[in-house]
């Protein structure tokens, strides 16, 4: 059973109260010493603030009219990860910053993954936590800025802000908030390359750690969503060691180095084999002795750090 708290700054606590000034937020923990010197703080910042004891329906979460929340998982015990994804998946616009003890990377990786705007470890300072919900509360209205700006239209794939989702024919792709956040970003560089480390900082919001690879995971759960959507085109295409450019072309034009990607990055069968493998996949194009076939090579050459595998795969003419 969730505890509510008046919000400070209000002195009440219906949702329909006339919003103040100040990021209104609610803190999801059981950690009174830690409540209570957070507490003093938001309420010397002016800022409107619920203290919940355990996780609430979403329905209730929505009629708080939050700009962030801060959550400590181990308070949700085994639940928690799934109630994180259920808040992070039904309210984009909600800032959501992990707030909890120890952990391992692993475990910060798969909240960051499920939706989490930010991960904060305790023992922590205040402050640190209230400049963390402030940053994710400015990209927040920031993204809300976006909902005046008109759907933009690429190949048949329309890209609504401010529905935070993508249409091919009226119908939803059903995309996820982060994958959202990463087309939106990609078809805003108007067929430009972005770097990976560029898409990471403004999507996830700091700096990559060397070796992460969530950019490359989310981008391949992405341009499968969007080939079965529309699959008479690709969207996504990859450029070796760079980063991804976003532009409609018909599937038969880009099939090649793509699915090429798709084969190295999933892992399949790199071992003396894998040249073959990635054959296979570009033998049906056109051009497997142009573009296609260098682009191959470098994504052999990287994935194996082996460059004597390159070439090898190439069909007889």
């Amino acid at each position: 059973m969730s505890v509510d708290h008046a919000d400070p700054g209000t002195g009440t606590s219906g949702p329909s109260a006339p919003a103040p000034s100040g990021i209104r937020v609610a803190i999801l923990d059981t950690d009174s010493g830690f409540i209570q010197v957070l507490s003093k703080r938001l309420e010397n910042m002016g800022w409107p603030h619920r203290v919940l004891a355990t996780g609430v329906p979403l329905d209730q979460l929505v009629a708080m009219r939050l700009n962030a929340v801060v959550i400590d998982l181990a308070c949700l015990g085994p639940e928690g990860w799934a109630y994180l994804e259920r808040v992070c998946d039904a309210m984009p616009g909600l800032g959501v910053v992990v707030c909890t003890g120890r952990s391992s990377v692993a475990q910060r990786v798969r909240g960051l993954r499920l939706g989490a705007d930010d991960w904060v470890t305790k023992p922590c300072h205040p402050e640190e936590l209230i400049a963390r919900v402030e940053a994710v509360a400015r990209r927040r209205r920031r993204a809300e800025a976006r909902q005046d700006v008109p759907a933009r239209v690429v190949g048949e794939i329309e890209i609504r802000a401010d529905q935070f989702q993508a249409f091919v024919a009226g119908r939803s792709v059903d995309l996820t908030r982060r994958e959202f956040e990463l087309i939106e970003l990609l078809a805003s560089a108007a067929g430009q390359v972005l770097q990976r480390e560029e898409v990471y900082q403004r999507v996830w919001g700091y700096a990559m750690a060397h070796g992460d690879r969530s950019v490359d995971v989310f981008v391949r759960k992405l341009r499968k969503k969007l080939e079965r959507a529309s699959p008479g085109w690709r969207y996504i295409h990859t450029h070796f060691g760079i980063g991804y450019r976003f532009a409609a072309e018909p599937a038969g034009a880009s099939l090649d180095a793509d699915h090429a990607v798709e084969l190295a990055r999933a892992g399949e069968a790199f071992s003396a084999d894998a040249p073959i493998a990635v054959g296979k996949a570009l033998a049906v194009a056109p051009d497997h002795r142009g573009p296609a076939a260098r682009a191959a090579d470098a994504a052999i050459a990287e994935l194996t750090g082996d460059r004597a595998l390159t070439g090898a795969w190439h069909p007889p003419v």
